[in-house]
């Protein structure tokens, strides 16, 4: 059986889709790709929280799957929402990249080099209440913050014609295309905890393909999916919005217990971050999706608000 595989154009998006191509040509299938562009590659004057989310990623791909157009669809699974429309599926997450955020900046090493009134770039809400926490810690309330969209070598290039002093991405994008030597540095989760999903890529088929449900399967990483399975829970009961400023990341410990932590930022400056961890054993789904929850719940009790 030939398949298509739906992408957006970006060169990450192709990277992606390429990869998954790579590999479903291994196990003998031929595949082709079917570029597309979305809304949210098309609306860049804007944050996507005020002009529709992350579905402004996915929705032209998920017409391409109804329609039959392509078989399916990869994502970036911090782009992808928590609630898929009826008639799709998650049909595999596959082995996650580097889930953290990267600095990257021409002249500085970190937040604290950055010169008197510095302006810094972020697409994500959740970026910004947790920048703005650590440059109040430094007594940093000069530095400002402002909104950079496009794709990553659109973002770069902002960066490189002088529009900002240092720019926030996602340390798998840049490993992906090769550019981890734009790293200036890696911020470890204690300080700045990761989007849910962040590194990890995702394939949504047709509920009712069963054959590629069967298809994928070796191509699934079992631990990134539930890790991510619960990360998204999170986000998924307080709304699952990037309008929602909400990080969640888990990973696995020693003892094999599944350590998932969840943060919440007031986008106006108004309440402090709120955060919350908690770890338990998990072996299927179900098990992460709780996991989730419960840590949704606390976070909630703590005073974050949907």
């Amino acid at each position: 059986m030939t398949l298509t595989i739906a992408t957006r154009e970006s060169r990450l998006a192709l990277w992606q889709a390429e990869h998954v191509q790579a590999r479903l040509q291994e196990l003998g299938h031929p595949v082709n790709l079917l570029g597309m562009t979305t809304r949210g590659d098309q609306i860049l004057d804007r944050s996507l929280s005020k002009v529709g989310g992350k579905g402004l990623f996915v929705k032209e791909l998920e017409t391409a799957l109804e329609e039959g157009r392509a078989d399916l669809a990869v994502h970036s699974l911090k782009d992808v929402p928590m609630e898929l429309p009826e008639g799709f599926v998650l049909a595999c997450v596959m082995e996650r990249e580097d889930p953290r955020d990267a600095w990257v900046s021409p002249h500085c090493p970190g937040l604290a080099d950055l010169p008197p009134q510095a302006v810094v770039g972020t697409s994500s809400l959740r970026r910004l209440v947790l920048l703005r926490e650590a440059l109040d810690r430094l007594g940093r309330q000069d530095v400002r913050i402002e909104p950079l969209r496009g794709n990553l070598d659109t973002r770069l290039r902002k960066l490189d014609e002088g529009q900002y002093h240092a720019i926030v991405l996602a340390a798998a994008g840049l490993k992906r295309l090769g550019l981890a030597q734009r790293i200036r540095a890696i911020f470890e989760p204690a300080q700045s905890l990761p989007a849910a999903g962040q590194g990890a890529l995702g394939i949504e088929v047709r509920a009712d393909r069963a054959d590629l449900l069967a298809l994928l399967k070796p191509l699934a990483h079992e631990p990134t999916w539930l890790r991510v399975a619960a990360e998204r829970e999170v986000s998924r009961s307080l709304g699952g919005s990037c309008s929602v400023p909400l990080a969640a990341y888990a990973d696995w410990s020693d003892d094999r217990l599944l350590h998932l932590e969840a943060a919440w930022g007031d986008p106006e400056g108004r309440l402090p971050v709120v955060r919350v961890q908690e770890a338990a054993p998990v072996r299927s789904l179900d098990e992460a999706v709780a996991l989730g929850q419960r840590v949704a719940l606390a976070l909630r009790a703590a005073g974050a608000q949907a």
